[in-house]
């Protein structure tokens, strides 16, 4: 990856790049205190991500990205920068991100994660909600052993950290029939396949197991949706309506979704 940096403040711009010397170590960063000499560098060197100050004093940050895109149109803009005034001019634009100074490691990140799959140890694990259900470990899909225990994540999933009951389990997985002791014997069965599959894909410690109840731990998750309720920009241009349209139960999350 390659990575533009443009910040007319010296100290600011050392200080971000050790931090993401440290987010993405593999990266190759080239750093401009002169938004001029960043765009005679762009038009002959190309970037994958370009991280701007807003306030440059010779150019405002979001002209220079505008001269960028035209420069380079795929080129993701994310803006760091001491004021959260300029966050609509920015979304306007249709920016990556937008972080405030001074930005985490974690913070970095989860934006280049998010876009890049380089996920950190904790975030490795991304869940795709947006046009059905799938769980991805360091950029590979998981196979389930049954489709049940796949359901079941994805609503624990939906639950967002909140613990459920057995009884309340078998009433979303078998939504025509009754709660049974036939169900909850099979409910078992479909919780320890789900244990396995996670537990030989090493993130076992995902699902949280009480007496009479599982959840999941979302702190350990990057899922679309999340970032969708956080008002994550990419998020929120991806979503179509379409959250994990392969189940019934899901309806109501969409309205509440939409209402966000």
């Amino acid at each position: 990856m390659r990575f533009l940096l443009v910040d007319d403040e010296p100290l600011a711009l050392e200080d971000l790049q050790e931090a993401l010397s440290e987010a993405a170590p593999d990266a190759k960063a080239s750093s401009f205190v002169s938004p001029s000499r960043a765009l005679e560098y762009a038009a002959v060197s190309a970037f994958d991500v370009a991280f701007l100050d807003i306030e440059l004093g010779s150019m405002n940050g979001i002209a220079l990205a505008k001269r960028l895109k035209d420069i380079q149109p795929e080129l993701n803009i994310i803006f760091v920068t001491s004021h959260d005034k300029y966050a609509v001019d920015a979304f306007r634009l249709k920016a990556t991100g937008y972080l405030l100074k001074p930005v985490t490691v974690q913070e970095l990140r989860c934006e280049l994660g998010f876009l890049y799959d380089i996920l950190p140890s904790k975030s490795r694990i991304r869940v795709q909600t947006f046009g059905g259900f799938d769980l991805f470990l360091s950029g590979k899909p998981i196979q389930f052993g049954r489709s049940k225990s796949k359901e079941l994540l994805a609503y624990l999933i939906d639950r967002r950290g909140l613990s459920a009951t057995t009884s309340e389990l078998c009433a979303v997985l078998w939504e025509e029939t009754q709660n049974t002791a036939a169900q909850k014997s099979y409910l078992r069965t479909i919780v320890a396949s789900l244990r396995t599959t996670l537990e030989d894909a090493g993130i076992g410690h995902i699902l949280i197991k009480r007496f009479n109840s599982l959840a999941i731990d979302p702190s350990q998750l990057d899922c679309d949706s999340y970032r969708f309720i956080e008002g994550d920009p990419i998020a929120v241009n991806c979503y179509r309506g379409d959250y994990m349209s392969c189940y019934s139960w899901a309806e109501f999350s969409v309205a509440s979704l939409e209402q966000i």
